[in-house]
């Protein structure tokens, strides 16, 4: 896990049930004897994402109808803390922070946990973009009952990702991406059977994160869907310094590093992060060099 990320030595129940009382009833012990909660209680885990939102990232409601995604905030927020190091790599070591920072979540959904964290963490402007529109609903009313600064926009067309949500007047510093990696329905629902495996659960239809079809799945799966963004990106090449996207599978890679060294971009990272013994990345790229991405960082001095 990333050093500055504030779970990095695991969770503080004292202080999560102190905040959030509601997340009392879910407590447990591990072999150990330390406090926990039943992760296979999807009830339980959406009520430790309210308590961690609350406790570290001053969000007081946060709150998502049955079904819909409920992402593990600490993994969440690695992407965001790493995200900041890549802009640090141009920025002499310095993270920019601050409102002046323009970052565009693509498929935020209605639990806006990226825009959320990062805001808090860094004080970056967000704008997040959903083709669902009760998600969109959502995540305007968590942004709004929180008194944040974040922009959530509808994406109508299902085969775009930039087209529509960035403006001739945009320029964003960084986008982010958390991709469906599944290619279809019954690969979304054997890789639900394995989850619940894991857990030592019997099989059920519904994870204990849940998750609706357009968030976990997609035709073609993550492979696909990132090689739509690297073609749709060069539209917007001189808009946007830093396009990443979370890579789920390491056999996409190869596909998408190649087709990226067949389009007119300067520079291409793959950043690894670890959870535990979880190993994740994303892929950045960007049309623009080193010396011109420092120069545009160096104007937010």
């Amino acid at each position: 896990m990333h050093p500055r990320n504030r779970h990095f030595n695991g969770y503080d129940f004292t202080l999560l049930f102190k905040d959030t009382p509601a997340l009392t009833p879910y407590i447990t012990q591990t072999p150990a004897g330390t406090d926990t909660i039943d992760f296979t209680n999807a009830l339980a885990v959406k009520t430790l994402n309210q308590a961690l939102l609350k406790s570290h990232y001053k969000i007081d409601f946060w709150d998502l109808p049955d079904n819909y995604l409920c992402p593990p905030v600490p993994g969440r927020v690695d992407y965001i803390h790493h995200l900041a190091d890549l802009l640090a790599s141009d920025s002499q070591g310095r993270i920019p922070t601050g409102k002046q920072v323009k970052v565009l979540d693509v498929g935020t959904g209605a639990n806006v946990i990226y825009p959320l964290t990062g805001n808090h963490e860094y004080g970056w402007h967000f704008t997040g973009s959903d083709i669902d529109v009760l998600s969109v609903k959502i995540a305007k009313q968590i942004v709004q009952f929180n008194r944040l600064k974040i922009n959530v926009k509808q994406q109508s067309n299902a085969n775009k990702m930039f087209t529509g949500v960035i403006s001739n007047k945009d320029v964003f510093h960084l986008t982010l991406c958390n991709p469906p990696f599944h290619a279809s329905e019954q690969q979304a629902n054997a890789g639900t059977e394995r989850k619940w495996k894991n857990l030592n659960k019997a099989p059920q239809k519904a994870l204990n994160f849940g998750g609706r079809q357009n968030e976990l799945w997609c035709e073609g799966g993550e492979r696909e869907f990132i090689s739509k963004m690297c073609i749709e990106s060069q539209e917007f090449a001189e808009q946007c310094i830093w396009f990443t996207s979370l890579v789920s599978k390491s056999d996409t890679l190869p596909h998408i590093k190649k087709l990226l060294s067949t389009l007119d971009v300067k520079e291409v990272k793959v950043i690894k992060m670890a959870q535990g013994q979880k190993i994740s990345r994303f892929i950045a790229w960007s049309y623009f060099d080193q010396t011109d991405r420092e120069a545009i960082l160096n104007e937010l001095v």
